[in-house]
């Protein structure tokens, strides 16, 4: 099988001949390991098995400031602590301009000039076109997090077409990186935190779900597969993403969703992305622990399919050399 032939496998509840698997890093932690191992392209031999596409821009990202970028919405990134993704450091949208403040154009060719190319060179590979801060994470960034929370409340309206406005780009982008060869489309948009959905589930269902089912269908409807990352314990969220269409769910956090019960009662109907402990078995672990973690994981969730294992997000730069080493041997034996 290659290893396309596995994510398909896993994703319509097959059993591969291998688990599919996807291990990213955070810069601190990649500079780490890379010292470890005495390779500055160790990446290159890890046999992962999604090649994932930017539906960015060419210019989504600009210096406007030593260590400040400013995204394709107008949004300012603070990369000075986090060098990965940075922490937002301006205001852009208000209640007072939300019908007016200029969005991305979904049409920007520069988005998907290098799809036929990258294409054609991930044949096997399955290939998964991101987009990320998809809905609620961008309307945040935009608006700041207080004040898109406190209008869920207090100002509905003003949420409302906030969301409308950036569903409206999404829909352009997906209908026209859906025209290619993908295979799927993956969502980034964090709804959750340690102890659940941080606006609760009643308020995801009134102003997340109808444009989640909008996108998620406009997906489907080009016959493509739908991923979602979305941190955090929000598991009481899975019948309501079943329902819009979702496939497949990732990070899959060990440490907040019980990886177990989860495949036991929802892995009829979805493919679960992750499950090995980037907040402790990995930092704080033994590699015998990690060794464990990982083949219990793929023995127990990956049976029949329905896994794509991988850390619970990009490994922190806190994680163990030793321990990264240990996960990728289990992985790559299978």
């Amino acid at each position: 099988m290659t290893n396309r032939d596995r994510v398909i496998a896993a994703i319509e509840h097959r059993q591969p001949d291998r688990t599919p698997f996807e291990v990213g890093f955070t810069q601190p932690a990649y500079a780490r390991y890379a010292e470890h191992v005495g390779d500055a392209a160790f990446a290159g031999k890890i046999d992962n098995c999604l090649a994932t596409l930017s539906t960015a821009p060419a210019d989504a990202w600009r210096e406007v400031r030593p260590k400040v970028m400013r995204d394709e919405w107008g949004v300012e990134w603070d990369k000075s602590v986090d060098p990965d993704i940075g922490v937002v450091c301006n205001r852009v949208v208000t209640p007072a301009d939300v019908d007016t403040f200029p969005c991305p154009d979904p049409a920007d060719p520069s988005r998907y000039e290098r799809y036929s190319e990258a294409l054609g060179a991930s044949a096997d590979r399955y290939r998964v076109a991101n987009l990320g801060f998809s809905l609620y994470e961008r309307a945040w960034t935009l608006a700041g997090m207080e004040d898109v929370m406190a209008g869920m409340v207090l100002d509905k309206p003003f949420v409302h077409r906030l969301l409308d406005r950036i569903l409206e780009v999404n829909l352009g982008v997906i209908e026209r990186a859906c025209a290619y060869e993908i295979d799927a489309m993956m969502f980034g948009d964090d709804w959750g935190q340690q102890t659940g959905v941080q606006m609760g589930a009643r308020r995801w269902r009134e102003f997340i779900k109808p444009r989640v089912c909008a996108m998620y269908g406009a997906v489907k409807a080009h016959g493509k597969r739908v991923f979602i990352h979305s941190c955090g314990k929000v598991d009481e969220l899975f019948p309501d993403l079943i329902a819009c269409g979702l496939d497949v769910f990732n990070p899959f956090q060990p440490e907040v969703i019980n990886v177990e019960e989860a495949k036991r009662e929802y892995g009829r109907d979805l493919t679960f992305f992750g499950g090995i402990s980037t907040q402790r078995t990995l930092p704080y672990g033994t590699t015998q622990q990690v060794r464990d973690e990982v083949r219990r994981l793929i023995e127990i969730v990956g049976k029949d399919g329905g896994l794509i294992a991988a850390p619970a997000h990009a490994i922190p730069g806190d994680a163990k050399p030793e321990n990264i080493k240990a996960m990728l041997e289990v992985l790559h034996d299978g």
